[in-house]
């Protein structure tokens, strides 16, 4: 029951990270629905800035620090994204712990202090993922650890043009788009 209303659901694909699921359901104005639902363990992302001289020789943008930003290629889409570094909840865990976590295997920077800015469903209409974004500071660099499937490439760019390239479509990611959003709002970014 789902504030007081019946709910039937049955499994439709267990998947290596996510369920897939058909929902049927009576809405609250009493329409009945059925949906497929993917079930997810919620994720965190990670707007995270480095101080001028703690990037690696080489790493592009690195000389005077800013938003670490990476490119990913995403299979759904076809395409290469610019976003901030993000993942997925292990069972148990915390996001805090996930966001740390993330962020070192994806960029290979580890914080001082990370905390959380908000959390939002990234897309309720067809799944129940709860995205946790947070702020990165005190950056150290320790080196990246991707998994088998990642091919990420990690830059660090100034505060200005990473907001900037949410204005011309550089940035597209809904997730990376809200949290750089919401850290500039909160002035944690400085632009």
């Amino acid at each position: 029951m789902i504030g007081g209303m019946s709910e039937r659901r049955e499994l439709i694909h267990k998947g290596r990270k996510y369920d897939f699921e058909r929902v049927s359901s009576v809405t609250p104005g009493g329409r009945e629905v059925c949906l497929e639902i993917v079930r997810h363990p919620g994720a965190v992302c990670v707007v995270a800035v480095a101080g001028a001289g703690v990037c690696p020789e080489g790493m592009e943008g690195g000389e005077h620090g800013g938003v670490v930003m990476i490119t990913n290629y995403r299979v759904a889409v076809q395409r290469e994204l610019w976003e901030v570094p993000a993942g997925t909840k292990e069972a148990g865990e915390e996001a805090v712990v996930c966001a740390g976590r993330e962020l070192e295997e994806e960029t290979g920077f580890s914080a001082g202090s990370i905390e959380p800015i908000a959390s939002f469903y990234t897309t309720p209409g067809m799944t129940d993922e709860l995205m946790h974004a947070f702020f990165a500071r005190d950056l150290t660099y320790v080196g990246q650890r991707l998994e088998a499937d990642e091919e990420i490439c990690v830059s660090v760019k100034r505060a200005d043009e990473v907001l900037g390239m949410i204005e011309s479509g550089g940035i597209v990611d809904g997730k990376t788009i809200t949290a750089l959003l919401l850290a500039q709002r909160r002035g944690l970014l400085e632009a």
